[in-house]
């Protein structure tokens, strides 16, 4: 999803109250204080890369090297890349400043309950991005539940709170806003 279908996205669940949701949740993720120090996570069957990906852009296109995330894995394969080898020992190192993102569609397994909570104790912020986890939650000092009936996938949830977490100007106006639906139903203007 580019930032133009990110755009009209929020355009589209504007009154709806989710674009408020999910920027609180991206606002929150720039509270951690040092590049590396926003750990993501999910579940072994699910890693968050492609949120990690886009966090990793946000922070250089915004200018915020705290938003840069450390993707955490599960079983990192020996020969990956340094970014990409980054195992689940790095949550029992997690302490005060950084913040432990967790990202998963499904209820989160027993063991990772554990090292959040234990990271919680070290005084790491937990966030949570889930599909409805009381467990996870429950650990969490702030966190969106996106259900299977809410009116955007746990996909587009993640690609508005990995905008958000960047935006650092101005909300655009209701003018702004209604000129570029305009320019994406009719097509840009071309000069004669």
């Amino acid at each position: 999803m580019d930032a133009r279908s990110v755009a009209l996205l929020r355009d589209i669940l504007g009154s709806t109250g989710w674009v408020e949701r999910t920027r609180a949740l991206g606002l929150a993720l720039r509270t951690t204080r040092s590049p590396g120090g926003l750990l993501v996570v999910g579940t072994p069957a699910e890693e968050p890369w492609h949120l990690a990906a886009h966090l990793g852009d946000e922070a250089r296109l915004a200018g915020l090297p705290q938003l840069t995330p450390t993707l955490v894995r599960w079983s990192p394969p020996p020969g990956a890349p340094a970014h990409l080898r980054i195992g689940m020992d790095r949550i029992e190192r997690a302490r005060r400043g950084e913040t432990l993102f967790v990202v998963t569609e499904d209820r989160a397994p027993e063991a990772l309950l554990e090292r959040v909570g234990d990271a919680r104790r070290t005084g790491a912020t937990i966030l949570a991005l889930d599909g409805g986890d009381p467990d996870l939650e429950g650990l969490a000092h702030e966190a969106l539940a996106v259900p299977e009936r809410a009116p955007l996938s746990f996909d587009g949830a993640q690609h508005l709170v990995s905008m958000a977490a960047g935006e650092t100007g101005r909300r655009p106006g209701l003018r702004e806003r209604l000129a570029r639906l305009l320019e994406r139903v009719s097509g840009p203007q071309v000069a004669e």
